[in-house]
């Protein structure tokens, strides 16, 4: 879009979401709302009593609850959880309605969209708003809590999508998945994740007070950064490299993060006498991790969703650390083999074990490949990008009705 420095593109922008506002989610909504206002838009935030994105949690920990009510609500078994999911509908009418009554100048409303969640597109429809929704999530995909009411999520879920302005989905992957399900929807773009530069960028003296502190001086470091989760395979991993770090004693891994896995992967690294080459920091502070990430020579994602878009692909890039990560087709949307990060097949932990090695012995492709990967960060793929992209989309379907699904795909 053409950028005006005086004159916001927009004056005001309900934010609506319900999530827990922590971990992803939360990098997500601060980075579109920050952009937004850094363009001179009023953003307000309305979600879930008590989930706020801006009330960071003490502790890097990326399954902690919001609330201790959540906690309760997310225990649920399946069918009343999905009916709780269903009941909040009512709860969060009430309160974009009363927000509205406030806020009668509100030009845009961006909902990042939960599964059963429909009555913000009908009150946009009544009252003649426009709503775009971003989609991270949908019944027509594979999910970590399978669906009890499938078939009720699916027939609400093509209401809403057809019936929104516009829908932003972080991969074309993700997109023709959901248009296949549902066969019509609204007007779509592709927005891949982000991350700002200002947020990843650390002194020389953090680097070498972490490397310090975990005793990585002279070593090559491959760092992770994450939940330790099965679905991101880290400890499938670390099993698979650790017969073969001997071959490389030049290599350290520093792992940091927390999750179901960790324990697991905890006991195998000291049985095995790996502590001196495999650094395990559990849980942090926010304020380490910059520290952390500047310790880090390159990175590795073992595993994601294949429809996804992993936002520590782009924290890792933006801090200017070469990544290592699976061929899913979103990440090649965004990475550059051999020039900003290097792949390998998807679900071959070993193919991602070899290119670890391989990579580690090359300390000035390593530093060539960061600086590239940072330099398209910069370019490309901070939030402000994303932003930009959202205010033109969001006055091209304003007043552009859903299409049949073989002019949706286009966007």
């Amino acid at each position: 879009m053409t950028e005006n420095t005086t004159t916001p593109p927009l004056k005001r922008v309900l934010y609506h979401h319900r999530t827990q506002g922590k971990a992803v989610e939360g990098v997500h909504i601060r980075g579109i709302a920050d952009a937004l206002r850094a363009l001179g838009v009023a953003v307000d935030v309305v979600s879930v009593p008590g989930a706020d994105p801006y009330a960071s949690p003490k502790a890097m920990s990326p399954t902690q609850q919001a609330k201790w009510w959540m906690k309760i609500v997310t225990r649920l078994p399946e069918p009343l959880f999905e009916l709780a999911e269903l009941a909040y509908n009512a709860v969060a009418g009430w309160r974009i309605l009363r927000y509205l009554g406030r806020h009668p100048d509100v030009e845009l409303i961006y909902e990042r969209y939960s599964l059963f969640l429909f009555v913000t597109v009908w009150i946009a429809k009544r009252r003649g708003l426009p709503i775009i929704l971003e989609i991270n999530d949908s019944a027509a995909v594979h999910r970590v809590r399978p669906l009890h009411l499938g078939g009720l999520a699916k027939r609400i879920e093509g209401w809403t999508l057809r019936n929104a302005s516009g829908l932003v989905f972080v991969s074309g992957l993700f997109r023709d998945r959901v248009l296949q399900a549902h066969g019509r929807m609204a007007p779509a773009i592709v927005t891949p994740n982000a991350a700002n530069i200002d947020k990843f960028s650390f002194t020389e003296a953090q680097r070498n007070d972490t490397r310090a502190k975990y005793g990585l001086q002279g070593s090559v470091v491959c760092g992770y950064l994450g939940a330790f989760v099965p679905w991101h395979a880290i400890d499938q991993f670390v099993y698979r490299i650790a017969d073969r770090l001997a071959t490389a004693p030049h290599l350290k891994l520093l792992l940091v993060g927390d999750g179901a896995t960790f324990d697991t992967v905890a006991k195998f690294v000291h049985d095995r006498g790996l502590d001196h080459q495999v650094i395990l920091t559990g849980r942090v502070s926010h304020d380490e991790v910059p520290g952390l990430l500047a310790a880090m020579d390159l990175a590795v994602l073992p595993s994601a969703g294949d429809y996804t878009s992993p936002v520590k692909l782009f924290e890792f890039m933006a801090c200017g650390i070469p990544p290592i990560a699976p061929d899913f087709s979103p990440i090649q949307e965004v990475l550059s083999e051999g020039r900003t990060g290097w792949m390998f097949k998807a679900g071959d932990l070993d193919a991602a074990v070899n290119a670890v090695l391989a990579r580690s012995t090359d300390a000035a492709e390593l530093a060539r490949v960061g600086q590239a990967a940072r330099a398209y960060i910069a370019a490309e793929r901070q939030w402000r990008n994303n932003v930009l992209q959202l205010i033109d989309f969001k006055h091209s379907v304003a007043d552009t009705p859903a299409l049949p699904a073989r002019h949706a795909a286009a966007g």
